[in-house]
């Protein structure tokens, strides 16, 4: 199973669990109550979102991983059209973290 993959099955676990936060002001609320574990980012998130949402992730320290989907897959597998999304559970959050290609 290709990396993609699991991030799909992980995102789906994870939004089956009501673990995820879904755009830009929910997931800024959340990591500003130190309710989200990591966010993820679209692969075609616009310049300016990933900027925001950059500055307020390393204020909280906070890791971001891109999700390698774009926002339309993003919508496909959650219901939303959406650029950000935050996991608010922390084992998922090392899910997302080692199956990303981040250090």
């Amino acid at each position: 199973m290709n990396s993609v993959q699991k991030t799909v099955n992980l995102l789906t676990m994870c939004r089956r669990a009501g673990k995820i936060t879904i755009g830009f002001d929910a997931v800024s609320d959340a990591v500003k109550n130190k309710k989200a574990f990591c966010v993820m980012t679209a692969s075609d998130i616009s310049a300016n979102t990933l900027k925001e949402i950059s500055f307020v992730c390393s204020k909280y320290n906070v890791k971001i991983i891109p999700a390698r989907l774009t926002k339309e897959e993003l919508q496909f597998y959650l219901g939303k059209t959406t650029a950000v999304i935050a996991v608010c559970d922390r084992g998922f959050a090392e899910g997302f973290i080692n199956n990303s290609d981040m250090p």
